[in-house]
């Protein structure tokens, strides 16, 4: 049964391609939506790309026929542009006609009194207190479901299983053990004796041989940093891996995300030298005033948004010799780190870096798919994030593009991801984040 889905324009600012997401049913565009799109296009960020990505949409199937009209979708629906069935009358007082989301609403309601439009209306929007008001109206509303994961059951890269003891003393023996399970590549496995014995294996699968093997990197000290717990060892050994060129570091905060993440950076970038720089980066999410208020240059007017990672740096290069920050300072002056916001990244190709995107979890599904077509030849990815201290307005654990990107890239052979589950930062930080 085909269904009528009238669209907000969040949800089309969030991914433009929503437009052709709802197969072969039809989708309705009030006219008001385009004057809001219309509105966000000159804006130099990630709304203003998408408004922009949504105009060249709409303006190529304007080539297909009049869309007040509706034109025939690729996928068998239709796209329409309404201009009318407009109920504002209909409105309760409290809701004043000039808003927008009450004129969308209005639409919805027009259109679900029309006998000839396709039932049920369902109105697609990422606000919440929009879909609370559309169903006190009777009008069914959903959340835009495209590119969701159920953050209970994510991917989470490291999974026990219970074996014989004389697996695990064969595993230990032969370095290797074939198991009749099926794994992701890059899996983490924690062998434990099935009989209730305290011996215990941690291995990496290797789906080339479907074998399990012992981690790479065992008991790794990276820039005065050794790993406190399982996930944090399973984290090293991909970190320090260039096989696995995409990396995702999921966990609440005082985990060790960012921390692990820098100090391999740190020592594959100066020690090592195998990448010619370290870039850091995140995403400017303001709780307050926006980037361009803060006084200085750029690079002043970043310092309190990167500060966390400032406070990292010093943390790791403070263990060795000399003055933290002259120290950074130096490093930087060599060209070999580079702070940035994720705004100054776009549009460039990074070749041979060592790449860290702080806070992935602020971002879209699509605005992940943008930063990763931006990784040139021997460039290393790492992005780090918690799921549930999500500071933009239309994102969720289930809807950001850190989850996303974990779960479809979980059968890449050149991509690793792991969950830190231990807080390590401090007792009463670990407290905080358990309980709070």
């Amino acid at each position: 049964m085909k269904k009528t889905y009238v669209l907000d324009t969040n949800v089309l600012l969030h991914d433009p391609g929503a437009l052709f997401a709802f197969d072969d049913n039809d989708i309705i565009i009030p006219i008001v939506v385009i004057e809001e799109i219309d509105a966000q296009k000159k804006r130099q960020n990630s709304i203003g790309r998408s408004a922009r990505q949504v105009s060249r949409y709409l303006d190529d199937l304007r080539e297909k026929g009049e869309l007040y009209k509706g034109v025939e979708l690729r996928q068998g629906g239709t796209l329409k542009i309404e201009l009318n069935h407009q109920m504002l009358d209909q409105l309760p007082l409290s809701l004043s006609e000039e808003k927008a989301d009450n004129r969308i609403l209005s639409t919805a309601m027009g259109l679900d009194e029309d006998s000839e439009v396709n039932k049920p209306i369902i109105l697609v929007t990422k606000d919440i207190n929009m879909r609370v008001k559309s169903d006190a109206l009777g009008i069914k509303a959903e959340d835009y479901e495209t590119n969701k994961i159920n953050i209970e059951e994510l991917y989470s890269g490291l999974s026990t299983v219970k074996v014989d003891p004389e697996l695990i003393d064969q595993f230990y023996s032969e370095e290797e053990l074939e198991l009749e399970q099926d794994f992701y590549p890059n899996q983490f496995i924690l062998l434990e004796d099935n009989v209730g014995g305290s011996q215990s294996a941690l291995c990496r699968y290797d789906d080339e041989r479907n074998l399990l093997r012992p981690l790479i990197f065992q008991g790794t000290d990276t820039w005065g940093i050794t790993p406190r717990n399982k996930e944090q060892q399973c984290a090293f050994d991909m970190l320090l891996n260039d096989e696995i060129k995409l990396i995702t570091l999921v966990g609440k905060a005082g985990t060790g995300k960012t921390l692990l993440a820098l100090a391999v950076g740190l020592e594959k970038v100066v020690e090592l030298k195998d990448f010619n720089r370290l870039l850091v980066t995140r995403p400017i999410v303001p709780m307050g005033n926006d980037l361009g208020y803060l006084p200085g240059d750029k690079k002043e007017k970043l310092r309190p948004w990167m500060q966390p990672i400032y406070d990292n740096m010093e943390l790791l290069v403070g263990s060795r010799d000399g003055d933290a920050a002259d120290m950074i300072q130096n490093l930087q002056d060599m060209n070999l780190i580079e702070m940035e916001a994720l705004t100054y990244i776009r549009g460039r190709s990074i070749p041979q870096q060592f790449i860290i995107v702080d806070e992935a979890q602020n971002l879209t599904p699509h605005e992940i798919k943008t930063i990763i077509t931006r990784v040139g030849e021997g460039t290393k990815i790492i992005l780090t994030g918690d799921p549930y201290q999500i500071d933009n307005p239309y994102l969720d654990s289930n809807s950001n593009g850190l989850t996303y990107l974990a779960e479809r890239f979980k059968d890449q052979k050149i991509a690793g991801h792991i969950t830190l589950r231990s807080g390590e930062r401090s007792e009463l930080a670990e407290l905080a984040a358990s309980v709070l």
